[in-house]
């Protein structure tokens, strides 16, 4: 890890080019990549480089996801003829393990911006003026003078009125990822991508599973098709889903929470060991002083920018969670490169066309584009075709049928408009599709394209056979 610089002199400042405020997935990037063009760069992060996300969502998760699915095919291997008894999780090296796997992608971080010789430091950070950071360290206050400043603070956990955290009953994803072991008895108060996550994940370590929704399907806003394939699966393992639901109130002992759930059938009072809330996220801005400086933020305090990250007032910049949904590590370290180019006098900018999105519940869900419904909306003449996992080989051979891949193009034409995937890999499949697209893709494009046998993508290229006419292994519909 790094530590905090310490100055020669009390009060020195220091001076750059670019300041970044905040070091996950934007901000480090930009940092890297504002180096690399040589800028004289300093990175301020509060906590621990790699942010929310590398050191308390979307890799430990992913770690605990991954084994979760081990100990699940392990526990079903039987109907394969493979035979195994007493199948247990040491959670305490779970956990280490989980440490182990943050920590050298830390380290990596680390040694990139060491490398490109950015100046780190670890401290919180309060604005001064545009041009002026104020840093508390562990070892006193240090000032920053920068030419450019890039707010790349990302996002907080939000609570809900009743249902505040605290630390031991009702948890938070990032205490979740922290657990000694699977809660016997769970609740979820948020049906979208990390309350599913959590979800597939302890439901697979053994704990029993109740998820509550306010709407009126699990991961608002995605394709229903797609979301009752994922609602069918959880129910199959138990999981217990209250739709059109809330928590109306928690009674906390000392060996449970009991919640009364209000459902379209009326009051349910359940007993849990934990309760975790995940129902969405804020902008953190808090001593940033955006007010005083003249920054811009919509009505949920998101920091509003073009689309070269520049906000309102020149020389200040803005990426990542900070400036709104959708809210994912991925578009932020494109976010940060954008930002560190525009600085560097380079004609950069957002010119993107689509961000794909992952969610590893089970099975995994990846969307790039417009939704079939989104692309009616548009105005587009839909055409939507469709390939199940079930027909497909290698979906077969993993013993992963369940999904579908899901193509959604403009019929004149042929042009990919957008592509959901339920199923095996989903997430790893959902980058081909997004390229097509970006790239201005037809069906034609994809269908002509020769796919590997027997892979998962073969899917892909299946449902965009389907879509311009020709199938092969399903029938014409």
């Amino acid at each position: 890890m790094f530590k905090p610089i310490t100055l020669r002199e009390p009060n020195i400042l220091i001076e750059a080019d670019i300041a970044i405020i905040g070091g996950g997935p934007g901000g480090y990037v930009c940092g890297i990549r504002a180096a690399q063009l040589g800028l004289k760069t300093v990175v301020v992060e509060a906590d621990r480089l790699g942010g929310e996300c590398v050191n308390y969502g979307c890799i430990p998760s992913k770690s605990l996801i991954s084994v979760a699915k081990l100990v699940d095919k392990v526990k079903e291997a039987e109907k394969y003829g493979f035979r195994a008894s007493n199948v247990s999780v040491d959670f305490a090296q779970l956990q280490k393990w989980k440490s182990e796997v943050i920590s050298r992608l830390v380290s990596g971080i680390e040694l990139l911006l060491r490398g490109y010789h950015a100046t780190v430091i670890l401290g919180e950070a309060e604005l001064v003026a545009k041009d002026r950071i104020a840093v508390t360290t562990s070892q006193g206050k240090e000032e920053i003078s920068c030419k450019n400043l890039v707010i790349a603070t990302g996002t907080r956990t939000s609570s809900l009125p009743g249902l505040e955290f605290d630390g031991e009953r009702i948890i938070s994803s990032k205490e979740g990822l922290e657990l000694k072991g699977p809660p016997s008895r769970l609740l979820i108060v948020g049906g979208g991508a990390i309350g599913l996550e959590f979800a597939s994940m302890f439901q697979k370590l053994g704990s029993a599973i109740t998820v509550v929704e306010i709407m009126d399907q699990l991961l608002p806003g995605s394709d229903p098709e797609v979301v009752r394939v994922v609602h069918r699966k959880l129910e199959s393992k138990g999981v217990k889903v209250f739709l059109k639901s809330k928590v109306a109130h928690v009674d906390k002992t000392d060996s449970e929470a009991r919640a009364e759930i209000d459902t379209p059938d009326g009051k349910v009072t359940l007993g849990f060991d934990r309760i975790l809330v995940s129902v969405g996220r804020k902008p953190r801005t808090e001593k940033l002083n955006l007010q005083k400086m003249g920054v811009q933020t919509d009505a949920r305090g998101y920091v509003i920018t073009d689309n070269r990250m520049q906000t309102n007032v020149p020389g200040v910049y803005a990426i990542g969670d900070v400036r709104g949904p959708p809210l994912l590590a991925h578009k932020a370290s494109k976010e940060g490169i954008v930002a560190a180019e525009c600085i560097a006098g380079m004609p950069s900018a957002a010119d993107w066309k689509v961000i794909p999105d992952a969610v590893f519940c089970d099975p995994e869900v990846a969307s790039v584009g417009l939704t079939e419904a989104k692309a009616a909306e548009a105005g587009y003449k839909v055409k939507r075709s469709r390939f199940q996992f079930a027909a497909l080989g290698r979906a077969l051979t993993t013993g992963e049928p369940e999904g579908f891949v899901k193509v959604v193009s403009n019929e004149g034409d042929g042009l990919v408009l957008g592509v959901q995937i339920v199923g095996p890999e989903a997430s790893d499949l959902i980058s081909e599709v997004a390229l097509a697209i970006e790239m201005g893709a037809t069906v034609d494009d994809i269908a002509l394209t020769i796919h590997p046998h027997p892979t998962l993508p073969e899917a892909i290229m299946e449902a965009s056979e389907s879509a311009a006419g020709r199938p092969i292994h399903q029938l014409r519909t």
